[in-house]
Parts: C-alpha cells; structure tokens; sequence
C-alpha cells in the first residue's frame, strides 16, 4: 500500500442516496460541514447531536441538485439512516433510501493506483481534472463507475462504487492492469494499520456521542465560520468559549516488540490522565501506536499537552511514550495527490 498499489474490497459499506428538492437543505441542517457545494463535490462530515457529540462520521458525495449519495461504515447502516431520517426538518422534501446492495465497493489504493486504473478508462483522472474531494462517474471495463476520490489509509487513491453485477468484471480488469504495479488484495487490518499512522478517527472507538470534534481535533471539519445553522452548533459555539476538559492524542512507543491493544491507561507526569481509545502497530514507521483522551479538569491548551512527560501503563508496567498531535505519516498530505 505504501509503496504500490493495493485493492480493498469495502462493498459492505452502508450507502445511502438523500433524494428531494430539498436535500441540500436538510443535510445542512444535519451536517456539520458544509455541503451546500456544486455536484461533483465530495465532503467528509460528521453529524452530531444537540450536545455536540458525533453521531456518524461518513462521506457525502453531491450528484445533482436534489440528491447526495452518502457513505458510511459497515456497522452503522441502522444507526446512521435512522439518526439522518429522524432529524430531516419536518415539511422538507428529502428522502433517504439506503442503496447498499445495489453496489459494490472496491478501493484503489497506492501510490500507483493511478497508474493502474488510467489504462481502463478514458477519463481523464490525473489530480488536475480529478482532485482530492471529489466524485465522478468513469467508465471501467464497460461499467459505470462512481469513483470517490478519497482515502482512508493516507494514499492516492478513489473508491470505486460499482453497480453490483458488474463487480467481478471490473475487479478482474483492475487486477490485470494493476499486475505491472505490483498490485495486491488488501484486507481490514491493513487498513487499521495505514489509518493509525495517518491519525484517522474511527467512529465507535476515537471518536463518539461522548465527543465532539472540537475535543476529537476536528474543528477544521466544522463549518462554524459560516452562519449557517446545524444540528449541534449551539453546543460547539458554547465549547469554545472555555478551555476544553479533554483532548485526543496520539501515541508512541519506541520499542517495537511491545504491544498496545486500546484500553491502557495515560499517565501524565505520574497522573493518571486518561486511557487509550484505539491502538495497534504501525508498519511504516515500525511503532505501537495508540490514541486516546487527555483529560484535565483545569483544562487543556496546547502548552499543557507539551509540558507533560507521558506513559502507558501495559502489563501494570509503565512504559514510556512519545505525544503526538499530527500525523505520524505524510503530515504534509502529500501522498494523497
């Protein structure tokens, strides 16, 4: 994945198409990003409840006017459609209807992802006419494709949503173009792997009800720079006012034979201060890596979070650990282009 170009099969992503005239209206209300942008446009979002906590974390990709075609994760299908269906403005025309089956998800990955999906289209896909953060529809071994040009691992690289009969066809076009480029099928855990070194939340475990963007480091996601309404801004609007209580960081160890799981506690200058969200290794850089609130009463800033010394406690043995608040992977995000 990091150095050529990998294949995921990601078809078991929750998909949904928000239909109406007044679908843009009603996800305003809902997201709390902006996705009041022309068709072609592709926004990551979370949406969050009146206290300001996330509710979903997922992708919203503009195809017309009057629909949005959103993608979310595997295991929140029921959650996420009943949380958008529920907090729809009353009297507004937007319909959700969940289209998951309908199509398969492959995700190109690398940094010859490019390389291997050009031959099999004529359109043209280089970062100028297809930039980061946006959709269209390609045409791949004689398939209509939507391709999402997004990433989860940190790499160049689109989702590639396929009406679902024509999935085996544009898999096996996609391994024979990709063979010169050494292509290979990637699974779950190599995902975690890439996206713990890229620092990117996963709802459920970094990231939840219990916590909103401005404590997850997410405020960039937010559109509190506009006037525009939205379910939540009340709360973060209020949050920002006053020093945060808790903050997600990141964490290494820098020796490579110990193991974290995700629930080992943080020790801030021999104070227990918190305990790890999500945890794994990574491969890149050839460290355990963990995430996890910091949480001062007296509140957090970023001159409290530097004058810390840090452990996780593994095993009841406390271990030293290096803060980071930045990528661990291409903080620049350059490979993404």
């Amino acid at each position: 994945m990091r150095n050529h170009v990998g294949l995921f099969d990601q078809s078991s992503f929750a998909k949904f198409l928000l239909i109406g005239r007044d679908a843009e209206a009603a996800l305003s209300w809902i997201c709390a990003n902006n996705v009041a942008k022309p068709p072609g446009s592709l926004v990551y979002t979370q949406m969050l409840n009146a206290k300001g906590g996330i509710e979903c974390d997922l992708t919203v990709a503009r195809l017309a006017p009057d629909k949005y075609y959103i993608v979310t994760g595997t295991g929140f299908a029921t959650h996420d459609a009943d949380w958008i269906t529920r907090n729809i403005p009353a009297g507004m025309d937007a319909q959700l209807v969940d289209v998951t089956s309908a199509y398969a998800t492959l995700s190109l990955m690398g940094p010859n992802a490019r390389a291997a999906l050009q031959p099999l289209t004529d359109s043209d896909i280089s970062n100028t006419a297809f930039p980061f953060a946006t959709a269209r529809t390609i045409h791949i071994a004689g398939a209509p494709v939507l391709a999402l040009r997004i990433t989860y691992v940190g790499e160049l690289g689109w989702e590639l949503h396929i009406p679902t009969e024509f999935a085996l066809t544009v898999y096996d076009a996609l391994m024979q173009s990709g063979k010169p480029h050494n292509i290979a099928n990637c699974g779950y855990r190599a995902i975690e792997t890439l996206r713990l070194e890229k620092f990117y939340r996963a709802w459920g475990a970094d990231i939840g009800p219990d916590h909103t963007p401005l404590e997850a480091g997410l405020g960039w996601a937010v559109k509190l720079r506009s006037p525009t309404p939205f379910l939540g801004r009340a709360a973060l609007e209020a949050q920002k006012l006053k020093p945060l209580t808790k903050f997600l960081c990141g964490f290494t160890l820098d020796d490579p034979d110990q193991i974290l799981l995700g629930r080992e506690t943080i020790h801030r200058n021999g104070e227990r201060a918190g305990w790890l969200a999500a945890a794994g290794f990574g491969h890149t850089i050839n460290k355990p890596i963990g995430y996890g609130y910091i949480r001062a009463p007296q509140g957090i800033d970023q001159a409290y979070l530097d004058s810390g010394t840090y452990t996780l406690e593994i095993a009841t043995t406390r271990i030293p650990a290096r803060l980071h608040l930045a990528p661990l992977y291409d903080p620049g995000m350059l490979r993404v282009k």
